[in-house]
């Protein structure tokens, strides 16, 4: 069956490249709510798209209130996922073509969204029109989810999940590959200067306290005594550093990508005792998340890729932060392979023809075998 899949996807190759080109066609940076779209009118329209063609593919679609929506084959109780998105970071300056033209030259399509994660939610759709082809009767009904506020908060996925129960097996295509078996946790401290009145409303041990273990320090937390390590996950970083004022008040910020092992409370108690009484919050977190690598969904999807890349599939860890912070039961997996890093929010935006059609094939697979888990 494996062999069937995979040639029935490279024969939809010339449907699919047109379909991901529809859709990254759209500017869908987020912009400002207007009625019907909570993310804007270019979000709104990405996700009209990509149900358009699901539907023309002959699959079910639902519209959550614009907030997020899905195609879905099959049939039983529960169901399994593949989520990306179709919002897309700003431009930005540096751009040889439009940015949203659905360039391609040499085989390589050159487009904000291309990579993340027009490219691959809809090789993730088309990967299972291949199935549906092929008149595939998994145990499980199957979901492609296409996401509309992955950049700028999980909004539509904390919508999806007051309406709808999570999945029983999935993956996000927004990440890298092998199959990423577990991610850091993520947060992001603020320190306050001290308010007029307060300890005489001083500037100089804010400066000093940020200058001392942030500016002026190794990014691992060393000085802060956080500077914690796992041999799977690699050790403490801290980046994204901002100065900035609210309501008058300076308050610098800190995003934390700490391994796992070690919760927010222990971060922040350390933090704190290094402040002496500076104020310290907690904007932001999402825990680690952790799955076994001998996991029957962690097997799945580490024999996919191996199937069709002829590659070493053995999971491996992520700093970055996908939909898995908040969508329980799904892993990172793909788009980008092995020694492809820095594309996704750069100018220019790559991905290879053959890489989208590879990644249909590795998703199709992993599709087939999660739908025939029990």
């Amino acid at each position: 069956m494996e062999d069937r899949i995979l040639k029935e996807v490279e024969a939809l190759k010339p449907s699919m490249i047109e379909g991901i080109l529809e859709l990254v066609r759209i500017d869908s940076v987020k912009a400002q709510a207007e009625e019907g779209a909570p993310f804007g009118p270019g979000v709104r329209a990405a996700l009209d798209k990509a149900l358009e063609i699901g539907g023309r593919l002959g699959f079910s679609t639902v519209n959550l209130d614009n907030y997020i929506g899905y195609a879905e084959y099959g049939q039983g109780a529960d169901y399994i996922c593949a989520i990306g998105h179709v919002d897309v970071v700003p431009v930005g300056d540096g751009w040889k073509q439009p940015p949203f033209s659905g360039y391609m030259e040499d085989g390589i399509i050159y487009s904000r969204g291309i990579l993340d994660n027009k490219g691959p939610v809809m090789a993730c759709l088309y990967g299972l029109y291949a199935l549906k082809r092929l008149g595939y009767k998994p145990n499980h009904r199957i979901r492609i989810i296409f996401g509309c506020d992955e950049e700028s908060g999980f909004g539509d996925l904390k919508y999806y999940l007051g309406r709808e129960k999570a999945p029983a097996y999935g993956f996000t295509p927004d990440c890298k590959f092998p199959v990423v078996y577990a991610e850091r946790g993520r947060a992001v401290l603020r320190a306050w200067a001290w308010k007029e009145g307060e300890k005489g409303g001083c500037l100089d041990p804010f400066f000093a306290f940020i200058t001392k273990y942030f500016i002026g320090a190794k990014n691992n937390g060393d000085c802060l005594g956080i500077d914690f390590f796992h041999p799977e996950y690699g050790v403490m970083e801290m980046r994204n550093y901002k100065l900035a004022m609210e309501g008058g008040r300076p308050y610098f910020e800190a995003s934390l990508s700490y391994p796992g092992g070690h919760g927010i409370e222990e971060i922040l108690e350390k933090v704190r005792e290094k402040a002496e009484g500076i104020p310290i919050t907690l904007v932001q977190n999402y825990n680690p998340v952790v799955f076994r690598k001998d996991s029957p969904m962690v097997h799945v999807m580490q024999h996919s890729y191996e199937a069709v890349t002829g590659l070493d599939g053995t999971p491996v860890t992520t700093t970055g932060g996908t939909y898995a912070k908040v969508m329980p039961g799904i892993v990172p997996f793909g788009p980008s392979f092995p020694g492809q890093k820095g594309i996704g929010h750069n100018p220019n935006e790559w991905m290879k023809v053959e890489d989208l059609v590879a990644n249909a094939k590795i998703y199709a697979l992993a599709l087939y075998h999660l739908g025939m888990l029990p």
